[in-house]
């Protein structure tokens, strides 16, 4: 299961608009190769559903995770943050042993 907080949402709620995506754009959640820790997430829209795709829906929001990216994403929180500290979605991965600085690489 992957969550997806009150401001997150707004946001992501928000730039689907600002794009000129539709409710048919789910969240599509993505963990990578890379970074400075090993693993980068990858966030985007996508009406595509792959056969080998989980759906889970918090909020109303749609979020697509592939079966590899699952193992490294099981209760994940999505967050988002507009603070004086940084701007941006923040994972808040229960599974992560060590992060980078900025959040957005990882390692298990």
């Amino acid at each position: 299961m992957i969550n997806v907080t009150d401001k997150a949402k707004e946001k992501l709620v928000s730039l689907r608009s600002e794009e000129g995506k539709s409710t048919d754009h789910n969240i599509r959640v993505l963990v990578q190769g890379g970074g400075c820790s090993g693993l980068m997430y990858d966030l985007k829209f996508d009406a595509e559903v792959q056969p080998s795709d989980e759906i889970f829906e918090d909020k109303g929001i749609k979020i697509l995770v592939d079966k590899k990216s699952l193992l490294y994403l099981l209760g994940t929180t999505l967050d988002f943050s507009d603070g004086l500290n940084g701007k941006g979605f923040q994972f808040i991965n229960p599974n992560a042993t060590r992060t980078c600085g900025c959040g957005e690489s990882f390692a298990v």
